[in-house]
């Protein structure tokens, strides 16, 4: 990493008012310490350090100040510090539904909605409730129970968010994918997991464009042996047939039969849902998470870092692919409202998730760093629209660069917590993040989050400060995956987290903890493809270009670069005798699109001689990006680990190429 390129000193842009600070969930928990456990801990770091210096009395004072419900109580706060192995809250049963439940305010809304087709709705705790418990009734007679899997193939909408609240309040496991995946892609997940039941919508709505499912939905159900039913939700207004593959029910029967919701009590560590992380060195991995460690953290972290609470109006721009949209589900465990939108960013325009922000009066406007810097390349002044409740912009998917960070002051609103968060998938939350008793200096992240003991690490696994290092947490966290699915033996998981460094979480992210305890980002270390916020890995870029039949082989790489920004890039070697000209390269776009999304679709495609491997066949995807990112050959891989080690000249010519 070119130290070069991280220093100088940032420009302090906000600082929080006394009466904020006052007022915040952080304070109030840190009063609520000094009173219960006798601890004067009166800054912001005092409290992070005791956080991972005493990790179990950490989180049983989470446990108790936010009084988390159990119908047995825990033996035991945490059984070792081992990574992988430790478990928490042992004998506790807990469910993540009861305890948003419980937040309800008779006659409030729980949640508002809106689409590019319609207008903001709401939608308030007792009719939510109400289809929640007949959803959980019609999973209970089909049979469903504690364990078994439900999918999901639908967008950002309140049927989303009843289906798996319907599948936690039983205990079953939830996971879902957008609709605007393609088929491959969403069976390549889905398989894994072996669903019983699928909810499905019939299409849907992006940038203006009806894109109509029901083909997609047949071919899930004809790939999916072990489903015994699917549901299927009109999102199009239209009359969608029934039984043509497999049996079928209308969403409108199922939440139509009034029922009384109950909760299942299930052990701490029992899955709530199935995450996916990347497919880089084969399919997409399912994280599996649990009902405590999940509602533990989502209370730690919107509470005390995001600051929500009853009166809040909580918006994050998301799909139901993105790990985004299960932390904006659970900002309802804080009882703030939610507010979700289907549909694009940018459609009519760059203003439309703005106009949204001021219709619903939202107080925390969550996005993607590349949603704010495309509203900056746009001209757009977000201040124009009535955004007067706003309090605090949120920004993750990538890092925000510094005159990112400078334009939400100069043009959103002055007085705001500019939140920039980084965490992942992999554990439903922020490593590095938000904090609202702290400054936000530019371009850098305030703070480690509460109990996470993130550190930059060299090359020998020693803890640096001031200097550019890997990410890694050297302590658990109630929220790390519990498991993958179908990982018996739990190989996969130890290689993807704990491999490099034994009993220690590398993340795979280039960061720097500074010297006031925050953090920068500088993009990823591994070879993870990630676009707006949502990550996918190169594996499954390739599956979907092995049907276009001239090429013979490709590799991606993700210039996701020091300075924010993201240029995805596909390199192919062709067939004998085959050019790359204008119509393949639109047709391996295309491919790309079907079988994945939009959002993967690369920037360039450049035609190579030759795709650089290693001897034993593996792709040199992190050399390339780091050679294209200005890195000598001999400094980004050892050329005598390599089966063609030329290759390496073309990537060399076109850095020098880019950097002109």
């Amino acid at each position: 990493m070119d130290e070069a390129a991280v220093t100088g000193a940032p420009e302090l842009l906000w600082e929080p008012a006394p009466e904020r600070t006052e007022l915040a969930n952080l304070r109030r928990f840190m009063r609520w310490l000094r009173e219960h456990r006798g601890l004067d801990l009166s800054s912001y770091d005092e409290v992070w350090k005791w956080s991972v210096e005493h990790l179990e009395d950490f989180w049983e004072s989470v446990w108790h100040f936010y009084d988390v419900r159990s119908s047995t109580h825990y033996r035991e706060v945490l059984t070792s510090h081992r990574m992988p192995g430790a478990r928490w809250f042992v004998g506790s049963r807990v469910n993540y539904a009861e305890h948003v439940f419980r937040t309800a305010a008779r006659g409030q809304p729980a949640l508002m909605y809106a689409s590019e087709r319609a207008p903001l709705q709401q939608m308030s705790w007792e009719e939510l409730r109400r289809s929640v418990a007949a959803v959980a009734a019609w999973l209970t007679q089909l049979g469903i129970r504690e364990g078994d899997t439900v999918a999901a193939y639908v967008p950002n909408t309140p049927q989303a968010v009843i289906a798996f609240l319907a599948c936690a309040s039983v205990g079953a496991v939830w996971s879902s994918c957008s609709p605007d995946f393609g088929t491959r892609s969403v069976v390549d997940r889905f398989r894994q997991i072996q669903p019983k039941v699928l909810f499905a919508v019939d299409g849907y709505v992006y940038g203006g464009r009806v894109v109509d499912r029901l083909d997609t939905v047949r071919e899930l159900e004809e790939s999916l042996s072990s489903l015994q039913r699917t549901v299927l939700i009109p999102n199009l207004d239209r009359d969608v047939a029934l039984g043509e593959l497999h049996a079928r029910s209308r969403w409108e029967d199922v939440v139509s039969k009034e029922a009384e919701l109950r909760f299942v009590a299930v052990p701490f560590d029992h899955p709530l849902w199935v995450l996916y992380s990347s497919g880089t060195t084969g399919l997409p991995k399912p994280i599996v998470h649990g009902h405590g460690g999940v509602t533990l953290e989502e209370l730690k972290f919107l509470s005390l870092h995001c600051d929500l609470g009853p009166s809040d109006r909580f918006f994050w721009f998301t799909t139901t692919g993105w790990v985004m949209w299960n932390i904006l589900v659970s900002g309802l465990l804080t009882g703030a409202m939610i507010i979700l939108y289907d549909g694009s960013p940018g459609h009519p325009n760059v203003t439309a998730l703005w106009e949204l922000a001021a219709k619903a009066r939202v107080t925390f406007f969550g996005t993607s760093a590349a949603y704010l810097m495309s509203s900056k390349r746009a001209g757009i002044v977000p201040s124009e629209f009535d955004l007067q409740t706003l309090r605090t912009v949120g920004s993750t998917g990538s890092p925000l660069p510094p005159e990112g960070f400078r334009w939400v002051y100069e043009n959103v609103k002055q007085d705001l917590l500019l939140a920039s968060v980084s965490g992942g998938t992999d554990v439903c939350t922020a490593f590095v993040g938000g904090c609202p008793i702290l400054p936000v200096y530019s371009g850098e992240l305030q703070c480690r989050c509460l109990g996470v003991k993130a550190e930059a690490y060299g090359e020998r696994g020693n803890s640096l400060t001031d200097e550019v290092g890997e990410l890694v947490i050297a302590e658990p966290m109630p929220s790390m995956p519990l498991y993958f699915w179908n990982d018996t033996d739990g190989k996969r998981y130890h290689e993807s987290y704990f491999e490099m460094y034994p009993g220690r979480w590398r993340h795979g992210d280039w960061v720097r903890i500074t010297q006031r305890g925050g953090a920068i980002i500088y993009g990823r270390s591994d070879s993870t493809i990630n676009r707006y916020g949502v990550r996918m890995g190169t594996s499954e870029i390739y599956r979907a270009i092995e049907d276009v039949r001239e090429v013979s082989d490709g590799l991606v790489v993700d210039l996701e670069g020091l300075g924010g920004s993201s240029t995805m890039l596909l390199f192919v070697s062709l067939q004998s005798g085959v050019e790359l000209d204008t119509d393949l390269a639109d047709r391996i776009k295309g491919a790309i699109r079907q079988h994945l999304s939009p959002r993967h679709v690369p920037d360039r495609v450049i035609a190579v001689p030759d795709i650089p491997r290693t001897i034993n066949g593996k792709k040199l995807e992190v050399p390339v990006k780091r050679i294209l990112l200005g890195r000598a050959i001999d400094e980004s891989v050892n050329v005598d680990s390599l089966a063609n080690p030329q290759s390496l000249d073309y990537f060399a010519r076109l850095a020098r190429e880019l950097s002109a």
